[in-house]
């Protein structure tokens, strides 16, 4: 046997190899994992040039996928005015008039992560609210889920819809008593009528809604992007991610990671699909055969279809199967046809193409499996692993559908109102008591033997892959008897890993650590499993490997 050309040794490793779980440290030779076993073991195979790694006794797994974020918006709001915790008009007022000073030049001034409950709870966040933070501005406060926005008057007008306007099937300007828009703009075509002001020509915002830049890019805007995804691909290392399934679907974004490949500056494997919105043309769908045949190397890809079928529950775009509990009539809107899914589900199925959808409510996740049911039938059962994501409300009748037709459940453990950072209301009181047992069901689709990947759709949550661990661990049910969700460190631990890698059909290079798959590690700060569920959340990653190279690397001291 070769000598190894890094060792990592005096670790608590968990492989997430079933056959072989635990080992005391690790062996690379070049990309490739070489041994992994006892420390006596592993040492033998030390040479003169090799690196050896002290993990000072902290947990070593696989390198982690981060399974549904948009890294290309989520690393500009980096640098954006972040809301999250803001509460009251006094605090708005305040984080506003800095954040304008800052930026004394911007046509419109971009917030994220705005709070339902803003002002209160029960209390609608409305332009002329924001006038009283911020008046002589245009300014638009973006929902930490990405799917409501809200602008005062000068956006408003900046905009013309403060007369209302016209917007797609699923999205709404909202209009008051008086005739005006109240400032409310529900989904991406709704909002992005203000955001189409913006000074940047909507480059930061493009894989939420899969369009291409409106603009002729200039070669400072092409090295500013390039920067801007060096530094998501960075904060993503930080944590332990060498895999990322990006759900930014455009082919921008897929030139921009192909040129840092090209540099040697792709420091995460990545993939990128086609985002198929509910204008599209299906026949449109040859634009992801083409990013497939186009974009397959070992660290970036295409070969996936990304579709949104309803909203979110909060503004009450989510689809539902029966009338929201707080609104009697309304069932929500679906973005697709049936028809017309499931010919996309059938033509995209047909091509070998993989497909993720968002569906939020039990009335989306219904229809998204009678899409990939269609397919099923039209073309034969294969092992498509067809996704759906989040999954927030699920119909009890088509849990076993999940199992029966091979889906995998993309599910983020920070997103159940209450787990972590999202507030109980609205959302509960949306649902109503009767659904709850029904939410977020990873214990029922887990004891059928669905594989289940975890993620946390950054931006719309924090991205720490430790801290939805803990909620994963920590969650409570809504009220006494129903399921318990709650899972073990183990199993979060190998929804991050196994599970993400089996979701992008790489288990047999990724996703444990076993001799001869790809040599992705992470070495983490800590002992995760001395620290229980109520401390997990303070680990990090302290060593981030991909293809058997460090990318990244905790400061010390």
């Amino acid at each position: 046997m070769p000598n190894a050309s890094l060792i990592i040794e005096n670790a608590k490793v968990l492989t997430m190899d079933p056959d072989a779980p635990r080992a005391e440290a690790v062996a690379v030779a070049g990309n490739r994992l070489l041994a992994v076993g006892s420390a006596a073991e592993i040492v033998t195979l030390a040479g003169p040039e090799t690196r050896r790694i002290d993990a000072k006794g902290a947990t070593v797994l696989p390198g982690m996928t981060e399974a549904h974020l948009h890294i290309f918006p989520g690393a500009v709001g980096l640098r954006q005015l972040q809301l999250a915790g803001v509460q009251g008009l006094e605090a708005l007022r305040a984080a506003l008039s800095q954040y304008a000073d800052d930026n004394p030049d911007a046509a419109l001034l971009i917030c994220k992560g705005a709070d339902y409950n803003l002002f209160g709870a029960g209390i609608a966040t409305t332009r002329q609210l924001l006038d009283q933070a911020l008046a002589d501005r245009p300014v638009i406060l973006i929902s930490g889920d990405h799917h409501t926005a809200w602008a005062n008057t000068a956006a408003m007008e900046m905009a013309g819809i403060l007369e209302g306007a016209e917007t797609v099937i699923g999205t709404e300007v909202v209009m008051g008593e008086d005739g005006t828009a109240t400032g409310e703009l529900r989904e991406f075509d709704a909002y992005m009528l203000v955001m189409r002001h913006r000074s940047t020509g909507g480059r930061e915002n493009l894989g939420m809604t899969g369009n291409e830049p409106d603009i002729e890019v200039t070669p400072e805007q092409w090295e500013e992007d390039l920067e801007t995804m060096r530094r998501g691909l960075t904060y993503c290392a930080s944590f332990g991610f060498t895999s990322l399934h990006n759900m930014d679907g455009n082919l921008y974004q897929l030139k921009l990671l192909r040129e840092l490949e090209q540099r040697g500056e792709l420091i995460c494997r990545i993939e990128i699909p086609y985002h198929m919105n509910q204008t599209a043309p299906i026949d449109s769908i040859d634009i992801a055969s083409r990013m497939t045949a186009e974009f397959s190397s070992d660290r970036l890809r295409s070969g996936r279809v990304k579709m949104f079928m309803d909203g979110v529950i909060d503004s009450g775009t989510a689809v539902m199967v029966e009338d929201y509990a707080d609104q009697p009539g309304w069932k929500g809107e679906p973005l697709h046809s049936a028809e017309r899914f499931e010919a996309i589900c059938v033509e995209a199925d047909k091509r070998g193409l993989q497909i993720s959808v968002h569906a939020i409510g039990d009335g989306a996740v219904r229809r998204v499996l009678d899409g990939y049911q269609a397919a099923r039938e039209a073309n034969g059962a294969r092992d498509s692993r067809h996704r759906i994501e989040h999954i927030e409300v699920i119909h009890p009748d088509d849990i076993p559908r999940v199992k029966e037709l091979g889906v995998v459940y993309s599910m983020q453990p920070s997103h159940p109102p209450g787990a972590l950072d999202f507030p109980l209301t609205p959302w509960t009181l949306k649902v109503g008591e009767a659904r709850w047992p029904y939410a977020f069901p990873v214990a029922a689709l887990r004891d059928l033997g669905v594989p289940i990947c975890f993620a946390s759709d950054w931006p719309v949550a924090d991205i720490n892959p430790m801290r939805s661990v803990k909620a994963a661990m920590t969650r409570q049910p809504y009220k006494a008897g129903d399921p318990d969700n709650r899972i073990g460190l183990h199993e979060a631990l190998s929804y991050y890993t196994a599970g993400g890698a089996y979701a992008g059909f790489d288990e047999d290079r990724l996703g444990s650590l076993k001799p001869g798959l790809l040599a992705d590690i992470v070495v983490m700060d800590s002992d995760l499993e001395a620290l229980g569920a109520a401390a997990v959340d303070r680990a990090r990653a302290a060593m981030t490997i991909c293809d058997g190279q460090i990318v990244w690397q905790a400061s010390e001291g």
